[in-house]
Parts: structure tokens; sequence; C-alpha cells
């Protein structure tokens, strides 16, 4: 089937960050990337599905009748079979690839028409539940949403949104709030897409007029968001940290602002149902040396810098209930493996102590840092497992101005149980 799209921009809209190693289901069950065979001229690219939920990790190679192009972009699904997203001739064509004994199979799914000179047309992150994926088409004046796997007819335009969209950070634990960060009248703000109501869009964040504030990364269990905005420093763009539902304003810690660093988050701990100033932050750090690990908590001061495991696939990870932090690896001699990191406690006052074990890659000796003078222990001065305990602000934790409904309740509010107005942050 083939379906007709607005007009994507040549940018596909990624918000900046940097490139990812890997895609991971948002259960953690399986990953998929597009990796390389051969070297030199020789080399051909095909998609790899790697099952990370058993004893160990292991790596399915998809290889198709021809190579895939380097910019082909993969997605596991919640089953195991991995979406494929190629472009041809202006034409987005979408199949799902599984192992079958030594080969492997292909379900066309369809394809969104382009204009030739247009590509701009990129996969969102995983869906909880791994049943459905989307796409957003960005165009110079209005992004569109599409379904283009599990649908009953292919892909379906699901809906038209004003504005330039890119990022996107699911909400919930069902797929149904999406957010994503819209550029409209040259400021960009997070707005809610509800999938349930025909693709309805909602305000969600706006620390100050004039701020452009973006969504980064979100854990619907504790409600916490992590928030990349230039509210507290006019054309320098700040990571901070929210609670959705709290009362309480935006966040910037001072120990996560990292000259001629860039600094990405990519993983939340989950499961820390109202306590978000609990849950571990993964981050990744992009200096001139290279990239490494940081991981850091709301209730902590500082952050804690880790080399990166031997051949990590940057930016990929995710983080057990536990607080175990696991990072795919690929190195010639293992293929397929997984760096194991287990967090310190938020109470523990002591450094990180490194690896607990390595499965299939090489070993992760923490090393303890902090970055900046100051920090956060909670919000505007909070003591650790009380994030609505409000003090005086302490330097080097910079409040936004963002407020909220005075409907909300004076406690962070998990996201499935807070009604869909508190989602709306005014």
């Amino acid at each position: 089937m083939t379906a007709c799209a607005i007009e994507p921009s040549a940018d596909p809209g990624d918000g900046g960050a940097p490139p990812v190693g890997c895609s991971i289901t948002a259960e953690g069950a399986y990953a998929a990337r597009l990796a390389r065979s051969g070297g030199g001229g020789g080399a051909a690219w095909y998609p790899e599905r790697w099952t990370l939920d058993g004893p160990e990790p292991y790596a399915v190679p998809l290889l198709g009748n021809q190579p895939e192009e380097p910019g082909t972009e993969v997605q596991p699904m919640g089953d195991g079979r991995v979406l494929v997203h190629r472009v041809a001739a202006g034409r987005h064509l979408f199949a799902l690839l599984y192992p079958t004994g030594p080969g492997t199979g292909e379900l066309p799914l369809g394809a969104v028409e382009c204009p030739a000179d247009t590509a701009g047309l990129r996969l969102l992150p995983p869906v909880p539940g791994g049943e459905r994926a989307y796409a957003l088409a960005t165009g110079p004046r209005a992004t569109v949403l599409w379904q283009v796997a599990g649908g009953a007819f292919g892909p379906e335009r699901v809906a038209e949104i004003p504005g330039r969209c890119s990022g996107g950070v699911w909400l919930d634990r069902t797929g149904r709030m999406l957010a994503v960060d819209r550029e409209t009248g040259g400021r960009t703000k997070a707005v809610v897409v509800d999938l349930e109501r025909d693709g309805e869009v909602s305000p969600l964040l706006q620390i100050a007029p004039d701020s452009d504030d973006r969504l980064l990364l979100a854990d619907p269990d504790s409600g916490l968001v992590l928030i990349g905005s230039d509210a507290p420093s006019p054309g320098r763009e700040r990571l901070g940290w929210g609670v959705l539902g709290s009362t309480l304003p935006v966040r910037f810690p001072e120990c996560l602002r990292m000259p001629d660093c860039v600094v990405t988050p990519f993983a939340v701990q989950p499961g820390q149902v109202l306590t978000p100033e609990r849950c571990a932050v993964a981050l990744r750090v992009d200096g001139a040396f290279g990239s490494w690990v940081g991981v850091w908590r709301p209730a902590e001061r500082q952050v804690r810098h880790l080399p990166a495991p031997e051949g990590w696939l940057a930016g990929a990870g995710l983080w057990t209930p536990d607080g175990e932090l696991r990072l795919p690896c690929s190195t010639p001699r293992t293929p397929c493996g997984v760096a194991r990191l287990v967090a310190p406690d938020a109470a523990d006052a002591g450094g990180a102590t490194g690896a607990d074990d390595t499965n299939g890659a090489g070993g992760m000796n923490g090393t303890d840092g902090t970055n900046g003078a100051g920090g956060t222990t909670g919000a505007d001065g909070e003591q650790p497992g009380n994030p609505e305990a409000s003090a005086p602000g302490e330097p080097g934790d910079d409040p936004g101005t963002a407020g909220t409904p005075a409907a909300a309740q004076p406690r962070p509010v998990p996201l499935q149980q807070a009604p869909l107005a508190r989602l709306v942050t005014k």
C-alpha cells in the first residue's frame, strides 16, 4: 500500500541529539541495529536483532536479498520482529523482518510517498508494548504523525500537527500520550499528542514565553522528566528536571552543566513510584576525548563519571527497576554483549564502585566524579525522600519559572494516576 504524505523537510528533526548505536524496546527484551559485515570495499550493511531478556544476550542477523543503505532505520518490535525503514526514489518503504531458519522472512507493510527532494521522515522511539510503530514527517509549516506498523491497512495518517516537530517521548505505558517538541514562531515548546483523541494536541511545557523548552526523557512510573531549556541562560541550553503533576518548578542543577561537552540523558530507572528524586538517570557525555557514561540522581549533588565499556553502542542502554544499568556492546571478539553496572543507592554517601559484572564485554570500572560546584538534593533544596518539602533555594540549583494548574496536588503524581489535565504545565 502507498499513502501520500505532507512534504517533509530534508532535516528529519531529531532535535540535534547524537546518533544512537541501537534501538531497544520499551520493555528491554529486544534490540536492533544496523550492523556491518566485512571490511573495505566489500562491506555491507544488514539489520541485526539482539535478544536481551535471556541468561545470555545473542544476535540474529537478518540478511536480505541485497545490502541495506547506511541510513536505513531499524526498530525492534515486542514480538521479536524488526521494523525496517528504507528510502527509495522519494518513497519511504516499511517492512517487518523475522528469522526463518537459515534465512530471513520479510512482510511488506507499504510505503509513505514524499516528493523527490525530501526525505525527512523518521521513526519515533519504540512504543510501550511493542505492537505499534510511528514516524514523523516534518514539513515547513506542519508535521504529520504516521502509524507505520500495527495498523490494519499499512501506513495510516494519524494527525497533522501545526509547526515543525522534533524529538518524541512516550509519557505512559500504553502508548497513548506522545510528547514532541514543536517549533512555531521561532520558539520550540514541548506539546502532548493524544493518540486516542484523534491526535489532539495540548501544551505540555513552557518555562518562559521566550525560551526553547524541549522534553528529552520521561519515566511514567515516577513522573520524572528530563528537560532541555535555555530559560536560565538565554541562547545556551541547560539540562533540567521536573515532575509531571508536581507544583514545583523545573530545576537546573549546576552539576549537569558541563562546559565543552554534550550531555544527553538516555535512560531512567523505572519502578520508583512517588520517589522521582531517587530515580537513577544514565547520561551519555560526549567530549573532546570521546564518549563516556554519567550516572545522576535528582537527590544527589554530583554526576558519577564512568568510562564507557569497550564497544559500547553509544547512547543505548536501559535500567532495571532494582538499579542495574545495562549497556549493549559489540567488539570483534564479542559481537553481542551487555555490560552491567549497579548504581549505588541514593542514600549512599560513597562513590560508585564500578562494574557488578560484564556479560560479553569489557568491565566498567567506575570512577566517582563531580562536575560543577552546585547540584540538587531534589527540587528547590528539598531533602531526599520528600520531593515536595521546600527550603530556600541553594546556589547552583537554578529554578525555572513554570507553574502548574491550581488543581494539581502538592505531591508528585505518577502519570498513570494523574488526570489528563495535569499533563499541561502553563
